[in-house]
């Protein structure tokens, strides 16, 4: 019998290293080597300072390594020009952080649409089917000529992952997405997620200190001092 082809990796870091410059050098992230397939969540956890955020802003191309490389669907993002770089993160990459970062006189639908009219491949009414879309998707029908403020907290986070898939995004990276939110909401947040990988096939990198929470991913990864525990 054959055996299963190798899953295509979405996203890889090959010996990913961050150090700030100082007259005491400042390690951020320490020769991390990983790589997250397509319809992959992966659980990333550690201690406060353990290089957990670092090292998704480093997957996320938001903050340049000190070595090493970052490879998406393949291509090394270092051999980029900061335009096509930039072009990659706004198509390929959706992000989703702690604080929703809603724009709060814009209402639901439009901070959702928001990242499709920026890409400009979408005609008007396209980018309102895919923004209405995403929104029945995820339980927000009847909430999106609302705005930020009028929605709990749960609610908001949901409309940030909303916009986080708003180009389809091969990746979707997560900083504590649940750590403003109750145990419910958090365990919500986190069904969906698992959903998004698993249906949609994208892969997912979610940062949290809840191990719970970390324990549903399909892999979970622990950060110590900048590396990668074995």
């Amino acid at each position: 019998m054959a055996a299963s082809p190798a899953p295509t990796l979405a996203i890889e870091a090959r010996g990913l290293s961050r150090v700030l410059p100082g007259p005491v050098p400042v390690t951020l992230v320490d020769d991390v080597s990983l790589g997250i397939a397509k319809g992959e969540m992966v659980a990333i956890t550690g201690a406060s300072g353990s290089g957990k955020s670092s090292l998704l802003y480093l997957l996320g191309l938001l903050d340049t390594p000190t070595g090493g490389s970052v490879w998406i669907d393949g291509r090394d993002m270092a051999r980029l020009p900061p335009a096509e770089m930039a072009a990659v993160r706004l198509a390929r990459l959706g992000f989703v952080f702690q604080f929703h970062f809603l724009l709060p006189e814009f209402s639901v639908l439009d901070n959702v649409t928001l990242p499709i009219r920026k890409l400009g491949r979408l005609s008007a009414g396209e980018v309102q089917a895919r923004g209405e879309a995403l929104l029945v998707d995820l339980g927000l029908a009847d909430h999106m000529r609302k705005f930020p403020d009028q929605l709990s907290g749960g609610q908001r986070q949901r409309v940030a992952i909303a916009r986080a898939l708003a180009n389809d995004p091969l990746i979707v990276l997560a900083d504590e997405p649940t750590g403003n939110l109750d145990s419910r909401n958090a365990r919500a947040v986190f069904d969906i997620f698992i959903r998004l990988a698993h249906e949609h096939k994208c892969a997912l990198a979610i940062v949290t200190h809840e191990h719970n929470l970390a324990d549903l991913a399909d892999r979970r990864l622990v950060m110590a001092d900048g590396r990668l525990e074995a």
